[in-house]
């Protein structure tokens, strides 16, 4: 039996569980979740392979049809772009719901390339008698090549899905070594992992004007020093992501800090900051700067 590998672009509108679902099929967590949209903001490659195959899932942005500045224009050029690249799309959607967002991807999804759409959330259906009648509504949007209902929080449907694209996938050698995981740097994945703690837990309290600049990254042995920088539009979003006494601040760096140590094998030592760049999402200079391109 010939090994096959092949990039497969997960893509959605914003929320459905792209990045929930690129950690569940690689067994590691190589993108960034929480319940506010936008919280993916870069194609990240999430690698897996088997004794057949070499899955390398292109987690994209959520395409975003209502906030249309710089950085959310930068993302949709992010997503529309990882069509060219791919062997097979997943279309991930809610189970339960269809709409305007999921029409806007599928009227650019290219004809060449096979689409399999991925019913995400099928555990919180009240009733799992109105999946069929779901899967063949939107059967009828498009020419998918499968069609799998799952849940990627439970990890229900993950092994099916795999079963499913591995024939689209064309034949050919690993790309990566057998245990990589990602492409991604550790800086870079230091850097998500602090934007996630910020977005679980600052909420609705701060809006989408927050990034993360890892101003040094160094080891000295098992350890690693990390100085990061916290990017905000205001003055007053500053006083947010601090907290009274510093706590807030304090309390997510060291939340990011033990998921990093856990990611990377190894102690860290993690100092965090807040700086302000005002109007920083609508400048392109600025987004360059700070890793978006």
């Amino acid at each position: 039996m010939s090994f096959r590998t092949g990039y497969l672009a997960v893509i959605g509108r914003p929320n459905v569980g792209k990045s929930t679902l690129t950690n569940r099929l690689v067994g590691a967590k190589v993108s960034i979740t929480s319940k506010k949209a936008q919280t993916t903001r870069h194609r990240i490659h999430g690698v897996l392979t088997t004794d057949e195959a070499q899955f390398i899932f292109v987690d994209t942005p959520g395409f975003q049809t209502t906030h249309k500045n710089a950085l959310n224009r930068l993302m949709n050029r992010s997503v529309t772009s990882s069509f060219a690249d791919v062997d097979v799309i997943l279309l991930v959607i809610e189970a339960g719901r269809w709409g305007g967002g999921e029409d806007a991807i599928v009227k650019m999804l290219p004809a060449d390339t096979p689409v399999v759409l991925v019913i995400n959330k099928v555990d919180r259906l009240a009733d799992k008698g109105e999946l069929l009648p779901f899967i063949q509504k939107v059967a009828a949007f498009h020419s998918f090549a499968e069609i799998v209902p799952l849940s990627a929080e439970k990890g229900q449907g993950t092994d099916q899905l795999l079963k499913a694209v591995a024939g689209y996938l064309p034949e050919g050698e690993a790309v990566f070594e057998v245990d990589d995981i990602t492409d991604r740097s550790e800086r870079f994945l230091a850097s998500e992992i602090l934007r996630e703690k910020l977005f679980r837990n600052l909420g609705e309290e701060l809006p989408y004007g927050i990034a993360v600049e890892i101003e040094k990254f160094e080891t000295e042995g098992e350890l690693r020093r990390i100085h990061a920088a916290v990017i905000v539009d205001r003055d007053a979003h500053k006083a947010i992501v601090i907290g009274k006494g510093g706590e807030r601040l304090k309390r997510m760096s060291s939340d990011a800090r033990k998921d990093m140590e856990s990611l990377f094998g190894g102690k860290v030592w993690l100092e965090t900051w807040v700086k302000v760049k005002g109007g920083w999402a609508d400048d392109e200079r600025a987004l360059k700067s700070l890793g978006y391109d």
